[in-house]
């Protein structure tokens, strides 16, 4: 009766404004942006982030710094639109990237594995090159290859995911502003199958070509800038901070985010990017907590440099979600679970640096030194180590040991659980509905429960653009 009575005559004072405590947030968004055009839109995307990863990366962040993530803190703190999403398929309720990332690209559903590509072979223009035509500046950043499902699907219609080299190639011809990321071996003569040469042809089409973080840093806004920093995915933000080589090299996901802005915020049209932490999902696959903590704090870092912007300059719609969940990982109960947890702050290195450095004649001290080097001292028991070396072993009689696909990170990653208190369900995608956030004008638009393909259609209205393509 108490709460009944509370909610219905209850206020909370809020900016000089007298708010309902249960639709506060929502009405300080109309107040604020209602029917303002949103002259640019940045949409981030944390892929295969579950709910758990960002849980657990803002527990970290209370943990470690003493502060909320910077995502959670937009809860917190401002007047954001929040709700859920249903990320489902035209083929599957469990989605994979390709068809997550069309149905926001298209505003249509399609299979898994297809990109903008409807079921009946239909071919979907993508968005960005509908910003395009309407005359903004377009682009995209990830941590995985540029040519990658997620950042594809805004940009290209394609039968095949996995086409990597077309869709380079498709890049070349629709000459977008800004395209950061990593896929070497889909650019480079001496990578591809067919020997072509497409930073040469980048060039040639008036493109600035990055391939460090310095040659990045100096591109100008005179040229469209195609920026490739690694042979596939970039580092995993971990092993990246504990190698002088790559933190010179290669930048991080905000910095990348931050000079993309710098090079589209004065165009009169505006400009629409997308920003992936795609190795938060190739984390998830692994079940490397390492490598899925710090880069999903990583993607936070990139969230605060588009908020930062976005509240200076007033005119851009920033959209925060994620595709799909992956592997639902989740902190489990036990005396011994904070101490667990924090011991991960402490962790120098992904599982991926563990096994890949593992050979099946090592020793059982080494391999019990080189676990230890990476996860803070701990003391994994030899019984252990021998399942490990035992996996090893038969991998290389039976189908190589250095495929990922082939290393035993479930393995690895049961073994730190008893340390680190985490659990995980799987190594696959999940069906999740998705945590969707939105800042700026347009996100009075938002309903608390979306479907994917909505926010196609929300793009396109908040930014005043007609879907006439």
């Amino acid at each position: 009766m108490f709460r009944r009575d509370f909610l219905k005559g209850g206020a909370l004072a809020l900016g000089g404004l007298l708010v309902s405590p249960v639709r506060g947030a929502v009405e300080i968004v109309k107040e604020e942006f209602s029917n303002k055009k949103a002259q640019n839109i940045i949409f981030l995307v944390s892929d295969g982030m579950s709910s758990g990863t960002l849980a657990m990366a803002d527990i970290y962040s209370r943990r470690k710094y003493g502060r909320p993530s910077h995502w959670i803190a937009l809860y917190e703190n401002e007047p954001v639109n929040r709700g859920l999403m249903d990320m489902a398929s035209a083929n599957s309720i469990v989605t994979d990237s390709a068809a997550a990332s069309s149905s926001w690209g298209s505003g249509h559903r399609v299979n898994n594995g297809s990109l903008n590509m409807g079921i009946n072979g239909e071919s979907y223009l993508p968005i960005l090159q509908k910003f395009q035509k309407a005359g903004k500046k377009v682009g995209c950043v990830t941590t995985v290859p540029i040519t990658h499902a997620t950042p594809a699907g805004f940009c290209v219609h394609s039968k095949s995911r996995n086409a990597q080299d077309e869709i380079a190639e498709q890049y070349l011809k629709l000459k977008f502003d800004v395209m950061m990321g990593g896929g070497n071996r889909f650019f480079a003569a001496n990578r591809r199958k067919d020997g072509k040469e497409l930073y040469s042809d980048f060039k040639k089409n008036g493109f600035s070509v990055a391939r460090n973080k310095a040659e990045m840093m100096s591109a100008n806004a005179n040229k469209p800038l195609l920026a490739i920093f690694d042979e596939d995915g970039l580092p995993y933000s971990t092993d990246q901070q504990s190698s002088s080589f790559s933190r010179t090299n290669i930048p991080t996901l905000a910095e990348m985010t931050q000079k993309a802005i710098e090079l589209m915020k004065d165009h009169k049209q505006g400009f629409v990017m997308q920003v992936e932490a795609g190795k938060v999902d190739w984390a998830a696959h692994a079940n490397d907590i390492a490598g899925l903590l710090y880069d999903q704090l990583a993607f936070d870092d990139a969230v605060k440099v588009a908020m930062d912007f976005a509240k200076k300059d007033k005119n851009t719609l920033v959209i925060i979600t994620s595709d799909h969940g992956n592997a639902n990982p989740a902190l489990t109960y036990g005396k011994n679970v904070n101490d667990n947890f924090d011991l991960i702050q402490k962790f120098s290195q992904t599982n991926e640096w563990i096994l890949q450095g593992i050979n099946p004649t090592d020793s059982i001290s080494t391999v019990k030194e080189r676990i230890a080097s990476a996860n803070a001292g701990i003391a994994v028991k030899d019984e252990k180590i021998k399942e490990i070396l035992d996996y090893y072993q038969k991998a290389e009689r039976e189908e190589g040991v250095y495929n990922p696909r082939h290393l035993p990170f479930r393995l690895l990653a049961g073994i730190q659980g008893e340390y680190t208190s985490v659990g995980w369900a799987s190594m696959d995608h999940s069906a999740d509905y998705t945590e969707l956030a939105m800042y700026g004008p347009g996100s009075e638009l938002m309903s608390y429960f979306t479907k994917n393909t909505d926010l196609h259609h929300l793009m396109l209205k908040a930014a005043h653009v007609q879907n006439v393509f």
